[in-house]
């Protein structure tokens, strides 16, 4: 799956217990009508991926969703969710028109002054 927006946050990474777990998260805004602000996180080695993005760029964010499952202490079983990031990269508007062939300016076609009322038109209309 992907996401695409615009970099609200950057955390810093942490570092959790004595093996070394390593997370960052990030705030992506989407761009649609009812705007989401998506924290998705970084683990272990994809941390360093953040490192080449600033608040306010538009970026696409590959994800995988995660869901666990936890009993408390009471025997109770809670269920928790996550937005995992494996990949980000920079989207650019001339990126995406890239693939549009250029639209001509109005004033660039003149029209024609050279029609013949006289010469035969085979269109059925």
């Amino acid at each position: 799956m992907e996401v695409q927006g615009r970099i609200k946050l950057i955390g810093d990474t942490q570092t959790f217990g004595n093996n070394g777990f390593r997370k960052r998260e990030v705030v992506v805004t989407t761009e649609e009508q009812y705007p989401q602000h998506l924290m998705i996180e970084f683990v272990q080695d994809k941390t360093d991926l953040l490192n080449n993005y600033q608040v306010g760029q538009q970026v696409k964010v590959s994800i995988n969703l995660r869901g666990r499952e936890w009993v408390n202490p009471q025997g109770e079983t809670k269920y928790f969710n996550s937005i995992q990031g494996w990949r980000i990269e920079t989207l650019q508007q001339e990126q995406a028109d890239q693939n549009m062939p250029p639209i001509p300016p109005a004033d660039a076609f003149e029209p024609a002054n050279n029609l013949n009322e006289e010469d035969h038109d085979d269109l059925p209309f």
